[in-house]
Protein backbone atom coordinates (compact mmCIF):
# COMPACT_ATOMS: atom_id res chain seq x y z
CA UNK A 1 0.00 0.00 0.00
CA UNK A 2 1.17 3.58 -0.67
CA UNK A 3 0.48 6.04 2.16
CA UNK A 4 0.33 9.59 2.49
CA UNK A 5 1.37 10.85 5.74
CA UNK A 6 1.46 14.92 7.27
CA UNK A 7 2.90 15.43 11.00
CA UNK A 8 3.46 19.12 11.28
CA UNK A 9 5.37 19.03 14.79
CA UNK A 10 8.24 17.57 16.39
CA UNK A 11 5.98 15.12 18.68
CA UNK A 12 3.96 14.45 15.07
CA UNK A 13 7.54 13.10 14.07
CA UNK A 14 7.83 10.73 16.72
CA UNK A 15 4.42 9.19 16.88
CA UNK A 16 4.62 8.97 12.83
CA UNK A 17 7.69 7.22 12.41
CA UNK A 18 6.39 4.35 15.09
CA UNK A 19 3.34 3.60 13.35
CA UNK A 20 5.42 4.16 9.79
CA UNK A 21 7.83 0.97 11.79
CA UNK A 22 4.49 -0.84 12.58
CA UNK A 23 2.52 -0.17 8.73
CA UNK A 24 6.17 -1.72 7.87
CA UNK A 25 5.42 -5.20 10.03
CA UNK A 26 1.90 -5.23 8.92
CA UNK A 27 2.10 -4.34 5.02
CA UNK A 28 5.40 -5.84 3.76
CA UNK A 29 4.77 -3.61 0.81
CA UNK A 30 4.59 -0.44 2.73
CA UNK A 31 5.47 2.76 0.41
CA UNK A 32 5.65 6.17 2.74
CA UNK A 33 5.59 9.52 1.56
CA UNK A 34 5.23 12.26 3.83
CA UNK A 35 5.84 15.74 5.34
CA UNK A 36 7.41 15.43 9.07
CA UNK A 37 11.07 14.99 10.44
CA UNK A 38 14.31 13.30 11.38
CA UNK A 39 12.72 10.21 12.83
CA UNK A 40 10.99 9.54 10.39
CA UNK A 41 13.09 9.72 7.32
CA UNK A 42 15.43 7.20 9.33
CA UNK A 43 12.39 4.77 8.48
CA UNK A 44 12.21 5.35 5.16
CA UNK A 45 10.78 6.78 2.05
CA UNK A 46 10.35 10.31 0.92
CA UNK A 47 10.36 13.67 3.35
CA UNK A 48 8.84 16.61 1.26
CA UNK A 49 8.67 19.15 3.89
CA UNK A 50 10.33 19.35 7.09
CA UNK A 51 7.80 20.03 10.61
CA UNK A 52 10.42 22.76 10.72
CA UNK A 53 9.23 24.82 8.29
CA UNK A 54 5.58 24.39 9.07
CA UNK A 55 5.67 25.46 12.25
CA UNK A 56 3.54 28.61 13.49
CA UNK A 57 3.44 29.26 17.30
CA UNK A 58 -0.25 31.26 18.32
CA UNK A 59 -2.88 33.17 16.47
CA UNK A 60 -0.84 36.74 15.24
CA UNK A 61 2.47 34.62 14.20
CA UNK A 62 -0.49 32.17 11.94
CA UNK A 63 -1.48 35.27 10.28
CA UNK A 64 1.73 36.73 9.63
CA UNK A 65 2.38 33.77 7.77
CA UNK A 66 -0.74 32.74 5.97
CA UNK A 67 0.77 33.43 2.73
CA UNK A 68 3.15 30.52 2.90
CA UNK A 69 0.72 28.47 4.68
CA UNK A 70 -1.40 29.16 1.81
CA UNK A 71 1.78 28.16 -0.80
CA UNK A 72 2.44 24.63 1.37
CA UNK A 73 -1.40 23.59 0.71
CA UNK A 74 -1.54 24.20 -2.76
CA UNK A 75 1.67 22.27 -2.92
CA UNK A 76 0.52 19.37 -0.68
CA UNK A 77 -2.67 18.98 -2.75
CA UNK A 78 -0.32 18.76 -6.11
CA UNK A 79 2.23 16.29 -4.54
CA UNK A 80 -0.87 13.89 -3.15
CA UNK A 81 -2.16 13.88 -7.06
CA UNK A 82 0.85 12.81 -8.34
CA UNK A 83 1.65 10.29 -5.54
CA UNK A 84 -1.79 8.92 -5.79
CA UNK A 85 -1.87 7.00 -2.09
CA UNK A 86 -4.13 4.07 -0.96
CA UNK A 87 -4.57 6.11 2.16
CA UNK A 88 -4.03 9.59 3.87
CA UNK A 89 -2.82 9.72 7.46
CA UNK A 90 -3.04 12.47 9.31
CA UNK A 91 -0.89 13.35 12.50
CA UNK A 92 -2.91 16.15 15.03
CA UNK A 93 -1.53 19.36 12.91
CA UNK A 94 -5.36 20.34 12.63
CA UNK A 95 -5.12 23.93 11.28
CA UNK A 96 -3.07 22.04 7.79
CA UNK A 97 -4.70 19.04 8.12
CA UNK A 98 -8.23 19.44 8.00
CA UNK A 99 -7.87 21.81 5.20
CA UNK A 100 -6.07 18.97 3.55
CA UNK A 101 -8.92 16.57 4.72
CA UNK A 102 -11.93 18.96 3.16
CA UNK A 103 -9.83 18.14 -0.08
CA UNK A 104 -8.36 15.05 -0.16
CA UNK A 105 -12.32 13.57 0.44
CA UNK A 106 -13.80 15.41 -2.77
CA UNK A 107 -11.07 14.20 -4.74
CA UNK A 108 -11.98 10.38 -3.30
CA UNK A 109 -8.92 9.64 -1.29
CA UNK A 110 -9.13 7.66 1.78
CA UNK A 111 -8.53 9.85 5.15
CA UNK A 112 -7.44 8.11 8.43
CA UNK A 113 -6.55 10.37 11.43
CA UNK A 114 -4.63 9.46 13.89
CA UNK A 115 -3.86 11.43 17.73
CA UNK A 116 -7.12 13.59 17.18
CA UNK A 117 -6.96 17.74 17.30
CA UNK A 118 -7.65 18.95 20.78
CA UNK A 119 -11.10 19.54 19.81
CA UNK A 120 -11.91 19.23 23.12
CA UNK A 121 -10.35 22.12 24.10
CA UNK A 122 -11.43 24.58 21.70
CA UNK A 123 -13.07 24.83 18.08
CA UNK A 124 -15.20 22.06 19.23
CA UNK A 125 -17.32 23.28 15.91
CA UNK A 126 -14.39 21.28 13.65
CA UNK A 127 -16.47 17.87 14.58
CA UNK A 128 -19.16 18.55 11.68
CA UNK A 129 -16.07 19.01 9.56
CA UNK A 130 -14.65 15.92 10.84
CA UNK A 131 -17.52 13.72 10.63
CA UNK A 132 -17.43 14.69 6.99
CA UNK A 133 -13.87 14.13 5.97
CA UNK A 134 -12.57 11.45 8.60
CA UNK A 135 -12.87 7.83 7.42
CA UNK A 136 -11.24 6.60 10.72
CA UNK A 137 -10.63 8.89 13.75
CA UNK A 138 -7.84 7.14 16.02
CA UNK A 139 -8.11 8.47 19.29
CA UNK A 140 -5.13 8.19 22.10
CA UNK A 141 -6.50 9.76 25.21
CA UNK A 142 -9.23 7.71 27.19
CA UNK A 143 -11.86 10.67 27.87
CA UNK A 144 -11.56 11.54 24.05
CA UNK A 145 -13.12 8.39 23.56
CA UNK A 146 -16.66 9.25 25.74
CA UNK A 147 -16.18 12.86 23.46
CA UNK A 148 -16.55 11.29 20.04
CA UNK A 149 -18.71 8.85 20.61
CA UNK A 150 -21.39 9.82 23.55
CA UNK A 151 -21.35 13.62 22.92
CA UNK A 152 -21.30 13.98 19.42
CA UNK A 153 -22.40 10.22 18.26
CA UNK A 154 -18.92 9.81 15.99
CA UNK A 155 -17.27 6.26 16.71
CA UNK A 156 -13.72 6.07 17.33
CA UNK A 157 -10.92 3.70 18.07
CA UNK A 158 -9.22 4.47 21.23
CA UNK A 159 -5.75 2.76 20.74
CA UNK A 160 -3.95 3.34 23.76
CA UNK A 161 -1.23 6.21 23.98
CA UNK A 162 2.16 5.66 21.81
CA UNK A 163 4.40 7.38 24.36
CA UNK A 164 4.11 4.22 26.23
CA UNK A 165 5.73 2.45 23.67
CA UNK A 166 8.47 4.74 22.91
CA UNK A 167 9.27 5.07 26.41
CA UNK A 168 9.24 1.55 27.00
CA UNK A 169 10.90 0.14 24.11
CA UNK A 170 14.16 2.33 25.13
CA UNK A 171 17.19 0.96 26.38
CA UNK A 172 18.33 1.38 29.88
CA UNK A 173 20.59 4.49 30.20
CA UNK A 174 23.78 4.68 31.72
CA UNK A 175 23.75 7.76 33.51
CA UNK A 176 27.57 7.80 34.51
CA UNK A 177 28.61 7.26 30.62
CA UNK A 178 25.73 10.10 29.97
CA UNK A 179 26.96 12.32 32.17
CA UNK A 180 30.74 11.91 30.96
CA UNK A 181 29.40 12.35 27.61
CA UNK A 182 27.62 15.54 27.85
CA UNK A 183 30.57 16.49 30.59
CA UNK A 184 27.95 17.18 32.84
CA UNK A 185 29.25 17.41 36.99
CA UNK A 186 27.99 14.66 39.83
CA UNK A 187 24.65 17.44 41.12
CA UNK A 188 21.44 15.89 40.58
CA UNK A 189 20.14 17.20 37.24
CA UNK A 190 17.22 19.47 36.79
CA UNK A 191 16.09 19.43 33.09
CA UNK A 192 14.65 22.06 31.24
CA UNK A 193 12.22 21.37 28.06
CA UNK A 194 11.70 24.57 26.48
CA UNK A 195 9.94 23.45 23.24
CA UNK A 196 10.85 23.02 20.03
CA UNK A 197 10.03 26.31 18.07
CA UNK A 198 12.33 29.34 18.02
CA UNK A 199 10.01 31.95 19.32
CA UNK A 200 8.35 29.77 22.07
CA UNK A 201 12.13 29.03 23.20
CA UNK A 202 12.81 32.71 23.40
CA UNK A 203 9.76 32.89 25.54
CA UNK A 204 10.15 30.35 28.00
CA UNK A 205 14.11 29.14 28.26
CA UNK A 206 14.99 32.77 29.84
CA UNK A 207 12.86 32.40 32.83
CA UNK A 208 13.48 29.14 33.24
CA UNK A 209 17.06 30.04 33.62
CA UNK A 210 16.10 32.96 36.05
CA UNK A 211 15.92 30.50 38.94
CA UNK A 212 19.68 28.56 38.93
CA UNK A 213 21.18 30.94 41.09
CA UNK A 214 18.72 29.99 43.54
CA UNK A 215 19.48 26.00 43.07
CA UNK A 216 23.50 25.98 43.66
CA UNK A 217 23.34 22.12 44.32
CA UNK A 218 21.79 21.18 41.16
CA UNK A 219 23.08 21.50 37.60
CA UNK A 220 20.59 22.79 35.10
CA UNK A 221 20.72 20.58 31.32
CA UNK A 222 18.50 22.26 28.83
CA UNK A 223 16.92 19.51 26.03
CA UNK A 224 17.63 20.82 23.09
CA UNK A 225 15.42 20.77 20.13
CA UNK A 226 16.14 18.44 17.09
CA UNK A 227 14.90 20.84 14.87
CA UNK A 228 17.00 23.50 16.55
CA UNK A 229 21.12 24.74 15.42
CA UNK A 230 23.10 24.43 18.99
CA UNK A 231 24.24 27.88 18.35
CA UNK A 232 20.96 29.28 18.55
CA UNK A 233 21.49 27.85 22.65
CA UNK A 234 24.99 29.18 23.29
CA UNK A 235 23.64 32.74 24.18
CA UNK A 236 21.68 30.84 27.19
CA UNK A 237 24.21 28.39 28.33
CA UNK A 238 27.21 30.97 28.55
CA UNK A 239 26.71 30.99 32.90
CA UNK A 240 27.75 28.61 35.21
CA UNK A 241 25.81 25.24 35.52
CA UNK A 242 23.86 25.37 32.88
CA UNK A 243 24.38 22.84 30.18
CA UNK A 244 22.64 21.97 26.45
CA UNK A 245 22.12 18.34 25.27
CA UNK A 246 21.05 18.15 21.86
CA UNK A 247 18.32 15.54 20.15
CA UNK A 248 18.10 12.90 23.79
CA UNK A 249 15.23 14.30 25.30
CA UNK A 250 14.57 11.08 27.13
CA UNK A 251 18.38 10.05 27.85
CA UNK A 252 18.15 13.10 29.97
CA UNK A 253 14.90 12.59 31.63
CA UNK A 254 15.43 9.16 32.53
CA UNK A 255 18.47 10.49 34.75
CA UNK A 256 16.87 13.78 35.83
CA UNK A 257 15.67 14.76 39.48
CA UNK A 258 13.16 17.25 38.28
CA UNK A 259 11.85 19.39 35.34
CA UNK A 260 10.61 22.45 34.28
CA UNK A 261 8.70 21.92 31.10
CA UNK A 262 6.86 23.84 28.54
CA UNK A 263 3.24 22.82 28.09
CA UNK A 264 2.54 19.85 25.51
CA UNK A 265 3.50 16.46 24.67
CA UNK A 266 6.79 16.98 27.03
CA UNK A 267 4.55 17.20 30.24
CA UNK A 268 3.60 13.87 29.59
CA UNK A 269 6.53 12.38 28.55
CA UNK A 270 7.61 14.00 31.71
CA UNK A 271 5.30 12.20 33.74
CA UNK A 272 6.13 9.23 32.35
CA UNK A 273 9.69 9.12 32.98
CA UNK A 274 8.11 9.18 36.45
CA UNK A 275 10.12 13.20 37.22
CA UNK A 276 8.39 15.39 38.98
CA UNK A 277 7.91 18.47 36.81
CA UNK A 278 6.96 22.44 37.07
CA UNK A 279 4.70 22.78 33.63
CA UNK A 280 5.49 26.53 31.97
CA UNK A 281 3.68 28.18 29.58
CA UNK A 282 3.85 31.53 28.03
CA UNK A 283 2.77 33.15 24.64
CA UNK A 284 2.29 36.58 22.71
CA UNK A 285 -0.28 38.96 24.86
CA UNK A 286 -2.41 39.18 21.55
CA UNK A 287 -2.31 34.87 21.52
CA UNK A 288 -2.89 34.60 25.17
CA UNK A 289 -5.66 36.99 25.16
CA UNK A 290 -7.41 35.07 22.10
CA UNK A 291 -6.94 31.76 23.61
CA UNK A 292 -8.23 32.49 26.95
CA UNK A 293 -11.06 33.42 25.83
CA UNK A 294 -11.59 30.33 23.64
CA UNK A 295 -10.55 27.56 25.20
CA UNK A 296 -12.58 26.22 28.28
CA UNK A 297 -10.33 24.05 30.21
CA UNK A 298 -9.38 23.58 34.03
CA UNK A 299 -6.35 23.02 32.67
CA UNK A 300 -3.39 22.81 30.44
CA UNK A 301 -1.28 19.90 31.05
CA UNK A 302 -2.29 17.06 29.65
CA UNK A 303 -0.64 14.85 32.64
CA UNK A 304 -3.83 17.33 34.79
CA UNK A 305 -6.42 16.70 31.82
CA UNK A 306 -5.96 12.95 32.00
CA UNK A 307 -6.10 12.50 35.80
CA UNK A 308 -8.76 15.30 35.66
CA UNK A 309 -7.52 16.72 38.85
CA UNK A 310 -3.92 19.53 39.64
CA UNK A 311 -1.15 16.72 40.41
CA UNK A 312 1.23 19.06 38.62
CA UNK A 313 1.97 23.07 39.08
CA UNK A 314 0.86 25.19 35.83
CA UNK A 315 2.45 28.15 35.55
CA UNK A 316 0.78 30.25 33.23
CA UNK A 317 1.80 34.37 31.29
CA UNK A 318 1.98 36.40 34.40
CA UNK A 319 2.19 33.58 36.68
CA UNK A 320 5.05 31.91 35.09
CA UNK A 321 7.83 34.25 36.53
CA UNK A 322 11.23 33.80 38.56
CA UNK A 323 9.52 34.00 42.21
CA UNK A 324 6.71 31.45 41.68
CA UNK A 325 8.69 29.38 39.40
CA UNK A 326 11.39 29.09 42.26
CA UNK A 327 9.09 28.44 45.22
CA UNK A 328 7.23 25.73 42.75
CA UNK A 329 10.75 23.99 41.55
CA UNK A 330 11.53 23.91 45.33
CA UNK A 331 8.48 21.47 46.55
CA UNK A 332 9.08 19.27 43.69
CA UNK A 333 12.78 18.54 45.02
CA UNK A 334 11.79 16.70 47.68
CA UNK A 335 8.96 16.53 50.16
CA UNK A 336 4.84 15.25 50.07
CA UNK A 337 4.31 17.40 46.52
CA UNK A 338 7.10 15.08 45.12
CA UNK A 339 5.99 12.31 46.52
CA UNK A 340 2.28 12.88 45.50
CA UNK A 341 3.42 13.55 41.52
CA UNK A 342 4.80 9.89 41.75
CA UNK A 343 1.86 8.29 43.01
CA UNK A 344 -0.46 10.08 40.44
CA UNK A 345 2.08 8.97 37.76
CA UNK A 346 1.12 5.75 38.62
CA UNK A 347 -2.01 6.56 37.92
CA UNK A 348 -1.81 7.97 34.73
CA UNK A 349 0.35 5.04 33.45
CA UNK A 350 -3.10 3.07 34.09
CA UNK A 351 -5.64 5.62 32.34
CA UNK A 352 -3.39 5.34 29.37
CA UNK A 353 -3.91 1.80 28.52
CA UNK A 354 -0.86 -0.02 28.18
CA UNK A 355 1.69 -0.76 25.36
CA UNK A 356 0.48 -1.30 21.30
CA UNK A 357 -0.69 1.79 20.43
CA UNK A 358 1.10 2.22 17.03
CA UNK A 359 0.94 -1.58 16.28
CA UNK A 360 -2.68 -1.21 16.63
CA UNK A 361 -3.42 1.63 14.80
CA UNK A 362 -1.58 -0.22 11.92
CA UNK A 363 -2.87 -3.33 11.52
CA UNK A 364 -6.70 -1.31 11.79
CA UNK A 365 -5.10 1.01 9.35
CA UNK A 366 -3.93 -1.93 7.13
CA UNK A 367 -6.85 -3.54 7.20
CA UNK A 368 -9.80 -0.98 6.73
CA UNK A 369 -7.95 -0.40 2.56
CA UNK A 370 -8.16 -4.38 2.08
Amino acid sequence: MKYYIIAGEASGDLHASNLMKALKKTDANATFRFWGGNLMQNVGGTLVKHYKDLAFMGFFEVVMNLRTIAKNLTFCKTDIQKFQPDCLIFIDYPGFNMRIAKWAKIEGFKTHYYISPQIWAWKENRISAIKRDIDKMYVILPFEKAFYEDKHNMPVEFVGHPLIDAIADRKPVDEIAFRKTHQLSDKPIIALLPGSRKQEINKMLSVMLSVVKSFPDYQFVIAGAPSQDPEFYRSFIEKENIYLVENCTYDLLSVSHAAMVTSGTATLETALFKVPEVVCYKTSWISYQIGKRLVKLKFISLVNLILDKAVVTELIQETFNTKRLTKELSSILEGPVREAQFEAYHELETKLGGAGASQNVAGLIYNSLL
